[in-house]
């Protein structure tokens, strides 16, 4: 019963969706990427789709820019060839997103369509694609530390429910197989992962093989590929958002993965350039910052009775450059932030995560006394090997000379291995096997 419910109500939104009549403008100019149109700045609004209708071609959709009087300006979402003076142009409106509990196990594009082949049908609720985060004073502080899979989220850095993270790597450092570690083993209802402008060979390949059928088994994926149009792309983002909070506000626990803000970032800097904002921040315009931070803010703890968004964002750093714009907006509105490092990768270790230059700021609160003291003592020997590793390496050390040095000697070569472990046997057992390793600083004579 409940289910012919479910299907009159889809009836019900698909219907209550249609449209009778369209407003329709028409070309009056082309170049640069845009067009204006006349006869629909007394409707039109900022942000509404429309539908190009060339006299010869496929109808191209865009996005309205700004407005004026006597037209306004519109970005298409593909190229202007074949556009002509005096074309159509169809009105469509503002276009959100309805999304469903269907959509788990499937691959979709930023406006709920699907990439898998399959049929796929919407939900009962139309949500706008921006909205506000829930009121600043009514949210629900950070939740529980959760069971990642890993040892070193396990213990050092420390992920808890409602928690949001940054990612930052360079290419090939291992980010995308992190991704999929956290998608497949991190404590989370749903998990909603965002390609944002990926690779198109890239978007299968990470589906089927890097999250394979146990990670998307709990998984909605919406891809926008590196060739489509930066209104596709900035919508991927903005769409994976959209449908988090929809399952956050069912009360389920939701993960959130944003691969990568840098390529939002860019998609939304094409955008402002093409609606004339000047660019300020190294070639990326003012508005950067507003559109990172308003997108992060909808992340985190739901109000009562709602669930959680635990997101991360990951970042690309060219040359591990954390003081570039994007990072640097990023690491400044988190809670905490993931460096992997391209050294580390190249010596073999992965995840290639440079513990010292991570944090997570639910520290010390997610951490008993006993665990923090562990922490801090394992962050205390790792920090005086990496000050010396040079001198080490060289041959330039005596044994004897820094007691502190000799402790993290005898113990270097298993704590860096214990941050590639995966959890086996859970927090406590990780917490376990790294008191364990830390009493060798005390009792094993130096290698």
């Amino acid at each position: 019963m409940k289910s012919r419910s479910n299907e009159l109500e889809r009836l019900k939104a698909a219907f209550s969706g249609l449209v009778t009549s369209r407003r329709i403008g028409r070309v009056s100019a082309v170049g640069g990427g845009v067009v204006e149109v006349s006869g629909l700045s007394d409707i039109a609004m900022q942000g509404d789709q429309v539908r190009v209708i060339p006299q010869n071609g496929p109808r191209i959709g865009g996005e309205v820019l700004s407005l004026s009087p006597r037209a306004i300006t519109v970005l298409l979402g593909g190229s202007a060839v074949g556009i002509s003076i005096g074309d159509l142009v169809e009105l469509i409106g503002p276009v959100g997103l309805a999304p469903d509990p269907g959509w788990i196990g499937r691959v979709i594009d930023p406006f709920g369509q699907p990439l898998d082949g399959a049929p796929l049908g919407g939900g009962t609720r139309n949500r706008p694609l921006q909205c506000l985060p829930p009121p600043a004073t009514e949210r629900r502080p950070l939740g529980q530390r959760l069971e990642t899979g890993l040892s070193v989220f396990n213990t050092l850095l420390p992920i808890v429910r409602g928690q949001r993270i940054g990612l930052f790597a360079g290419s090939g450092v291992g980010k995308s197989s992190l991704l999929s570690n956290l998608a497949k083993d991190l404590q989370a209802d749903v998990v909603v992962i965002a390609l944002v402008g990926e690779r198109g060979r890239e978007v299968r390949d990470f589906v089927e093989d890097v999250l394979g059928p146990d990670g998307m088994a709990r998984s909605v994926v919406v891809a926008a590929t590196s060739d489509q149009s930066p209104l596709m792309r900035r919508r991927c983002a903005l769409a994976a958002m959209c449908v988090a909070e929809s399952f956050r506000d069912q009360g389920l626990q939701v993960l959130l993965l944003v691969d990568s803000i840098t390529r939002f970032a860019e998609a939304h800097r094409e955008i402002a350039i093409a609606a004339g904002e000047p660019s300020t921040l190294r070639g990326f315009p003012a508005s950067t910052s507003q559109s990172i931070m308003s997108l992060c803010e909808r992340a985190g703890p739901g109000l009562a009775g709602q669930g959680d968004i635990t997101a991360v964002f990951s970042v690309l750093v060219a040359g591990s450059d954390m003081d570039e714009p994007v990072a640097d907006i990023l690491r400044g509105v988190l809670d905490g932030h993931i460096v992997m490092d391209r050294k580390i990768a190249e010596r073999g270790r992965f995840p290639a995560i440079d513990l010292l230059r991570s944090v997570s700021r639910s520290l010390p609160r997610a951490a008993t006394s006993e665990e923090n003291a562990l922490i801090a003592n394992a962050r205390r020997l790792l920090g005086a090997y990496d000050r010396s590793e040079m001198m080490i390496q060289a041959g330039l050390y005596t044994v004897g000379s820094d007691p502190l040095l000799d402790a993290a000697l005898r113990v270097w070569p298993q704590l860096d291995a214990f941050l590639a472990e995966t959890a086996e046997t859970g927090i406590a057992g990780c917490f376990h096997r790294l008191a364990a390793i830390l009493e060798q600083a005390d009792t094993l004579p130096p290698k």
